[in-house]
């Protein structure tokens, strides 16, 4: 059963929480984070991106940008900007994202818990894992963990709902005020509750203790497996034994598409690459671009055209791997014709969440940068607790979530 733990956040002044929060370090480049840091001295970009407090010819894995970062962290505290909650707590983190064509024009509303997790959980399995980590990543986060002694990386996690939370955590919601409520320069709502009560910590530890067998990582994989790892090399730190997560229920998660554009065709011309293809799909010219309403159906982009490529039944295994879109792309489509054999580390190819939507696609292949992309549809939150459940791992870069949680808000002292 999943082990979780309050704990004593090093957190913002709430005058100060919507200049230090910032968003997560994967997701901006080193250029896309200078702009954004430029005119805030208080944004966390300058602990998580701390090469941008640097030339800009640096090694962003340098030694140099670890120790600006411990300095800059060592900074904020010390000025007050952060400072160390007296005891520990649970946290409530409600994200409201407003409604957006690449929504389905929905506003997107969901609330987690905010805790540290078990180490122990994350190798015995109890805390669920989908997707393969990349040594360079995990190492980046390693250093920066033993550098500035903290976790600045939340872990995104879910769990299949337990109405006894739920319902614990909406009763906290109307009942007192936020500690941070703010709308980021994106549109999103972030709103933070304290938990602070003694009994209703108790409550919802013995809750998950007692009513949630396992978690999922939804999204961090790095940032868990890097934490994991620094346990190991200080394994008399008792804090390193757990580690920041934020964690919701299933039914207010869903996944975005996450797609795929490619460099080259891999020696065919667009002709030969559509014959080709009607071995494994129905091929069918559209009028627009192509946003997949269902299962086992893609959109390719080549040539300044859209195709509706819908695969035949008898193209693809029906495991719960196989019968993934991602799956059936990289099988009958990426390894045969494209001869693309690891995602992870082929340069031929590149992945835009779909928070981007359709027009990067075209505007990624207009510009000749790349030759084709495809479009997808998302995987689905029961379709990643079969595969995590079943030990199996997706082909990488298969979901996307947003809103995604902002850095800094709360971080974890080692």
């Amino acid at each position: 059963m999943a082990i979780i733990k309050p704990f004593n956040a090093l957190r913002p002044k709430s005058d100060l929480a919507s200049k230090v929060a910032s968003r997560p370090y994967d997701v901006l480049n080193s250029a896309e984070a200078r702009v954004e840091a430029k005119d805030d001295p208080c944004s966390f970009l300058h602990i998580t991106k701390s090469e941008i407090d640097l030339s800009e010819s640096i090694d962003v894995y340098s030694v140099a940008v670890y120790e600006k970062a411990k300095q800059n962290f060592d900074a904020f505290i010390r000025s007050g900007v952060l400072f160390k909650e007296e005891k520990p707590c649970y946290y409530i983190y409600r994200l409201i994202m407003p409604a957006t064509p690449e929504l389905g024009g929905k506003e997107r509303n969901q609330t987690g818990l905010v805790c540290v997790s078990s180490v122990d959980d994350y190798f015995n399995n109890v805390i669920k894992k989908h997707e393969f980590t990349r040594p360079e990543k995990e190492k980046d986060r390693i250093e920066h963990m033993k550098m500035i002694k903290a976790q600045t990386g939340n872990v995104f996690l879910a769990y299949r709902d337990v109405p006894e939370i739920n319902e614990l955590i909406e009763k906290w919601k109307t009942g007192h005020d936020p500690v941070y409520d703010f709308r980021a320069g994106d549109g999103v709502q972030h709103t933070v509750w304290i938990i602070d009560s003694g009994s209703a910590i108790n409550t919802i530890s013995h809750l998950f203790k007692t009513k949630v067998p396992n978690t999922y990582i939804a999204d961090g994989h790095h940032r868990a497996a890097s934490a994991a790892k620094v346990s190991k090399e200080i394994p008399g730190n008792e804090n390193a034994k757990y580690f920041l997560t934020t964690i919701f229920p299933a039914d207010q998660l869903s996944i975005l598409d996450y797609n795929r554009v490619v460099k080259d065709l891999n020696g065919l011309d667009p002709d030969d690459l559509i014959s080709a293809l009607q071995d494994d799909f129905m091929i069918t010219l559209s009028p627009e671009p192509v946003k997949p309403s269902r299962l086992h159906e893609m959109g390719m982009y080549l040539e300044g055209k859209w195709y509706i490529l819908a695969a035949r039944e008898e193209s693809f295994e029906k495991d719960p791997i196989h019968v993934l879109d991602v799956s059936i792309l990289s099988e009958n489509i990426l390894k045969k014709l494209l001869g693309i054999k690891d995602q992870r580390t082929d340069k031929r190819i590149d992945f835009v969440g779909g928070i981007r939507g359709l027009r990067e696609l075209e505007k990624r292949v207009d510009s000749r940068e790349m030759k084709v992309a495809f479009s997808l549809y998302p995987v689905s939150i029961q379709q990643l607790f079969d595969i995590a459940d079943s030990g199996n791992v997706m082909p990488p870069k298969s979901t996307w979530f947003e809103p995604k949680l902002r850095d800094g808000l709360l971080t974890h002292l080692l």
